[in-house]
């Protein structure tokens, strides 16, 4: 019955609402059906961690790649330059140096201008600390204190 269930887990062309029908169908005591439920969890906890380690490591490798390629096209940046050579043609590919658009390099911030100067502002709600008040007390207009509950499965 369980095995069912967890089938349409594996199944990423099920939805949430089939596989909610298919909860709803079981017909076990509550705890029998609670027990089961929080065993196919268990194994969607235990998937998804194996599959974020291999997130890790597929993005490590990645990076690794990605600064090889650079170090090496810097290579031959720097090699066609020193050999004053612009431009490379085989007949599998044309290589180039070619000029990128124009862009500000800033040198000493402390001497541009204000009229350069861009004012930003950012603005963060001290979350903490407002929690604090209200539990002492505070009225704050426009928050108010929330708890909700969430599973726990041990």
């Amino acid at each position: 019955m369980y095995q069912n269930i967890w089938n349409l887990v594996e199944n990423e062309d099920i939805d949430l609402d089939n596989l909610e029908m298919a909860l709803k169908t079981i017909e076990d005591s509550l705890e029998s059906k609670a027990e089961g439920i929080a065993k196919i969890i268990k194994s969607i906890e235990s998937d998804a961690a194996v599959l974020k380690e291999e997130e890790t490591r597929l993005a490590s490798r990645r990076k690794a790649l990605e600064n090889k390629k650079e170090n090496i096209k810097s290579y031959l940046k720097e090699q066609l330059s020193l050999a004053g050579i612009d431009k490379v043609k085989t007949p599998l590919m044309t290589i180039a140096l070619q000029n990128n658009p124009p862009s500000v390099n800033v040198i000493e911030e402390d001497k541009i201008p204000k009229q350069y100067k861009v004012k930003t502002v950012s603005i963060s709600l001290a979350r903490r600390e407002m929690l604090e008040a209200l539990k002492a007390g505070a009225v704050i207009p426009g928050v108010e204190i929330k708890q909700d509950k969430s599973l726990r499965i041990r």
